[in-house]
């Protein structure tokens, strides 16, 4: 995937990333969220190789972090630089830890790697962002320190084009006026001098049995938001599809489970990792992050923990759909294409014990996709695809690899049944379906 041209905007369309010569944008991102704060520039630089061989374009950083996400309780770097020389007061950045920033910011640039960059982190940093939004700022016209410090930050980070504002991070408390005022307030004093990034925030929930939610779920975003945030644990199709639907805005999955996390339902296993990624990518979405319990927070011994089996597998998904008209699949959430066999449609709860298909078709009948969590036969309509003759192939996603249909190319009429090889190269029975129109 070639380097985009910045500053990332929204198709017109609505649904999709594109760069500023309109190519779509597959977010294939990784969530070192610590990464500023915990790691030297020579670590940071190594990491960042790595993920950008690795077929990553996008990554998550904290530009304010502390307890919450296992950073320094006062927000210093692991050698000591505080965010403010009057801690608690966004009113006082300190220039030596926003230099910090900003080489990282250009480390991430120099792999031609989107950055994720969330202005302050909701977990730690919201009592201090609600204190300064109640006393008067430095930046003229009655505005608050919160909505200063916004500013203070669109006007440095407006000129670092490989940027995309993601505010919140387990943001569970908006539904408190003051709370969510006081992100708002952030927010929309970065757009009052930066309006040429786009922005997003990933909300909290708490609401079994899905524990999943977007970021239009809050309708006070609606007007700062253009790339919709969808975050859970359960089987990642039931919130992306709900982000889908909810607006024409760009959908992404900005977090699930992670690899090697006790999540909230499911280990992180790399068969949990595949059926997450593979649903959240015929479900709409423009892309996804991949995280890690290992390398989000820098934990002692990471370096063991980034070639992993789910990292590589991760990336069998971009080589799936990048080659191909991934923009413009829409998915088959009425079963027009896959007719029999798609499983049932889950409420919430663990994506293990989930067997529901995902299909997604391109608007002109070339291509179809579909993702199944556990062998079965499955009946496909085949007048959905357009052309003489569709090609058919089994596409692995432990390897990566294709197995041709016996009986391919097949006739765009009438119904057939497809049945996968019992399994696959991981000794799992998952699959996906590739039909492409000749």
């Amino acid at each position: 995937m070639p380097t985009p041209v910045y500053p990332l905007k929204v198709s017109g369309n609505g649904r999709y990333l594109i760069d500023q010569n309109n190519v779509p944008f597959l977010i294939v991102g990784d969530s070192p969220q610590d990464l500023p704060q915990k790691l030297s520039e020579i670590d940071a630089d190594s990491f960042l190789a790595n993920r950008k061989a690795a077929g990553f374009n996008t990554v998550w950083f904290m530009l304010l972090c502390g307890n919450y996400n296992q950073c320094n309780g006062d927000g210093t770097t692991y050698d000591g630089i505080a965010p403010f020389t009057t801690p608690g007061d966004l009113s006082t950045p300190n220039e030596a830890y926003f230099k910090r920033m900003d080489d990282m910011i250009n480390l991430a640039a120099k792999y031609g790697l989107t950055v994720l960059l969330d202005p302050a982190e909701t977990g730690d940093w919201l009592t201090t962002m609600v204190n300064n939004n109640a006393v008067i700022g430095n930046c003229g016209g009655g505005a608050s320190k919160s909505y200063c410090y916004g500013v203070y930050l669109g006007n440095r980070y407006k000129g670092f084009p490989n940027i995309i504002w993601l505010n919140g991070m387990d943001f569970g408390s908006w539904q408190i006026q003051a709370n969510d005022a006081a992100v708002l307030a952030v927010a929309k004093g970065i757009q009052s001098v930066d309006p040429g990034h786009i922005h997003t925030i990933e909300l909290g929930s708490n609401n079994p049995p899905c524990d999943c939610i977007s970021s239009l779920d809050d309708p006070n975003w609606a007007s700062v938001v253009s790339l919709n945030a969808a975050y859970t644990y359960s089987a990642s199709y039931i919130e992306v599809l709900h982000a889908y639907n909810q607006a024409i805005v760009p959908a992404f999955l900005v977090e699930g489970n992670y690899e090697f996390g006790n999540n909230v339902f499911d280990y992180g296993s790399p068969r949990i990792l595949r059926m997450q990624e593979y649903w959240s990518a015929l479900s709409g979405s423009t892309g996804q992050l991949y995280g890690n319990a290992y390398t989000w927070r820098f934990t002692s011994g990471w370096q063991s923990y980034v070639d992993t089996t789910g990292s590589v597998q991760f990336g069998y998904v971009k080589n799936l759909l990048a080659p191909r008209a991934w923009w413009n699949l829409v998915p088959d959430q009425n079963h027009a294409v896959v007719t029999a066999g798609y499983g049932t449609f889950s409420s919430g709860g663990s994506s293990g014990a989930n067997d529901y298909l995902t299909a997604a078709r391109t608007s002109d009948g070339k291509l179809v996709l579909a993702y199944m969590p556990t062998a079965r036969t499955i009946t496909v309509n085949m007048t959905q695809l357009t052309g003489s003759t569709v090609t058919a192939q089994w596409y692995d996603p432990t390897n990566g690899t294709y197995t041709t249909i016996a009986g391919s190319p097949f006739t765009n009429s009438g119904s057939r049944n497809f049945t996968p090889p019992s399994k696959n190269s991981g000794g799992d029975s998952d699959w996906v379906l590739v039909l492409e129109a000749n």
